[in-house]
Order: C-alpha cells, then structure tokens, then sequence
C-alpha cells in the first residue's frame, strides 16, 4: 500500500502573520508538509524561510516556482539555503507556468518548457552535489562562454556552502504528456492539478510508463503530490458549499487559464473523456458567464478530485487516492474557523492511517 503524506497549502490572500503562527496547532494536528505558491504574487520563498522558523517538522514546499524568473543555479541556492535553515526540510518545486505570466509579468520569453525542466534538474542536482560546474546545455552554459555570449572572464565554481543535503527532492509540476514523462524520468515528485485518481492511466499512464522505463533507479519510485478541497461533514449544506469552491476553481482553469485551442487544463479535462463539457465550459467562462461555467462543471469531476462527504465517503476518496499512486495530498481544509478546521485536519489523519 502506497504510503501517502498529509500536507496543506497556504492562500495567496489573508492575514500571514495569523496564518502561521496557526500552523503550530496544524502541525500537531498531523500536517507533514506545507506548500506555498508564487505565481505573480509574493514570492514564495521569503514566506517559507519565516515558516522555517515557526515549525519542526513539516516539510516545505515551494509550489510553484516559475523556471523563467529564475536561474537554474539561483533555484538551487534558494533551496539548499531553505533546506539548512529549516534542518533538511526543503522541498524545491519547480514548473513553466504558461506564457500569460512569463512573459505578461516577467518579461522573459517563453520557450523550451521541457528541456529547461531537464536542464534545471540536472544543473540543481550538480550545485548540491558541490560539483564545479562546467555544463553544456541547449539553453544554459557554465561557464557562460565568449561562444554563448559571455566575457570569457567567467569561472567554473562551486557552492561555497556544503549543502544540508545533495540530494534535495526535486518536484516538477506538469500535467502535459512530455511534461509528465520527464517528471517519472528525472524528478523525485510529480504535481499535476485538478487530479483526477480514477483517470489517471487515460490521462497520463503512456507517459509515466515511458518515463519510468527511463528512470534511475537510484532516484527511488516516482512520488505524486496532490491538491485537494476537503470538508468532512454529514450536512448537505456545508458539502455543497465545499463543493461549489472545486466548481469555481475547476471553472477557471478548464475555462479561463488561456485561450481556445491553448489551455493546457481544458486539454487535460478532454484526456479525462470530458470532452463536450470542456469546451462548454470554457466557451462560458471567455464569454463572461463565470457562475455558468462553474455550474458546467461535471458532478463526478467534483467529487472526484477532492476529499468532500461523510468520513466514510472521504475515506472512499482517499482509498482512490493511495490507489492511483499519490504520495501527499495537499488538503485545503474549508471549515469555517480555524478550531473546526483543525479537526477536520485531525480526522483526516485518522483517515490516512496516520
């Protein structure tokens, strides 16, 4: 049986300083990882240096820093200083994001997704390793050369530091085919979003099949992390309000997060078989009919991808969950106040095993 890990994501929005000082009473809860996101809003990486300090165990997550904004070796200095100040608890998430913040927000072209995924990788692992680095890639040389551009003054270096550890897990977000088959090759986690357990060899199996056929076995199995709303309860009321979150979430990937005919999430809803739906939705969603949209989207899809109902039918989710092969589902707790959520977190560590 897969053993599967209890994390949660913080918001974008809200009060930080409570945020936090309230992940003490999560992490005695059960909470084993929290995830904090970039996108375009703060950076994720300040915030999770001040968790470092007001937690114990709980790994940190970055999820999900864009490769573009960064250098591959600035990535990897970011985590090997995150892992040694947390004690070894760093979790570096990386991914493409999509050209409407890439190069809406920061400027910087958007071009070779895949193969700077695997440069990353690779050029992450050497820095940890502390390895003089002398790379040649398609897209990043070092030293950069007077051939690429550069002075020829430049020098094959090291981390000064020595790294808390040389093998820090490397997660790739990714739900496209090529994305996911370099994810199983190459990357410790995978994170794909709007997870659907019961289709996951329709919508990504040829592609991890492929990428693990290619994977080093000294990287251990493939592990996949999760997002989830969860909200355990018996009253109708409060499923369908927790239920109406995944709607409008769903919504605004399937039908707004790009433009018809390049939308990576409307896509992965097509690979699910939802195929008339995705594009209702999405025709909804870009003709201003958000509260439409999120009406379209298909029950099961709901129900499917996050952890609402009675225990008994969370607990069924989960089964499906540990079955597809996810190892951390990040859970979003939506329980009104912060003492209800915390038994909601409890009761989902009942749930998990743990």
């Amino acid at each position: 049986m897969t053993s599967m890990k209890l994390g949660m994501p913080i918001n974008y929005a809200g009060d930080f300083r409570e945020t936090i000082n309230n992940l003490a009473d999560f992490e005695a809860a059960g909470v084993e990882r929290i995830a904090v996101p970039e996108a375009y809003s703060f950076d994720a990486v300040s915030q999770l240096g001040y968790i470092a300090a007001k937690t114990e165990t709980m790994e940190l997550q970055t999820a999900i820093l864009p490769m573009y904004s960064r250098t591959p070796t600035n990535l990897a200095m970011t985590a090997a200083g995150l892992d040694y100040i947390s004690g070894g608890r760093a979790v570096l998430g990386i991914g493409a994001s999509g050209p409407q913040v890439i190069e809406g927000f920061h400027g910087v072209k958007y071009n070779y997704p895949l193969g700077r995924a695997r440069e990353h990788a690779e050029i992450c692992r050497m820095v940890w390793r502390r390895e003089k680095l002398n790379y040649q890639g398609k897209h990043y040389t070092l030293p950069l050369d007077e051939e690429h551009g550069g002075s020829g003054l430049g020098k094959s270096l090291k981390i000064i530091n020595h790294p808390v550890r040389d093998n820090i897990p490397l997660l790739l977000a990714a739900i496209g085919p090529k994305n996911i088959e370099l994810a199983a090759e190459m990357f410790d986690e995978l994170q794909p979003i709007l997870f659907h357990p019961e289709q996951i060899d329709a919508a990504f199996g040829e592609s991890l099949a492929a990428g693990k056929a290619k994977r080093d076995p000294a990287l251990g199995d493939l592990g996949i992390v999760v997002q989830a709303t969860a909200r355990i309860s018996d009253d109708a009321e409060q499923i369908d309000n927790a239920k109406q979150l995944v709607r409008h979430h769903a919504a605004l990937y399937i039908g707004g997060m790009g433009a018809r005919g390049k939308n990576f999430y409307n896509q992965l809803a097509i690979r699910y078989g939802y195929v008339d739906e995705a594009k209702l939705i999405q025709d909804l969603y870009l003709d201003g009919k958000k509260m439409e949209a999120a009406a379209a989207v298909p029950e099961d899809l709901v129900t499917s991808m996050s952890l609402i109902g009675s225990k008994s039918e969370v607990a069924e989710r989960v089964a499906a969950f540990r079955e597809a092969g996810v190892t951390c589902i990040l859970a979003s707790p939506t329980a009104p106040t912060h003492a209800e959520r915390v038994v909601e977190v409890e009761h989902l560590r009942d749930v998990f095993g743990g």
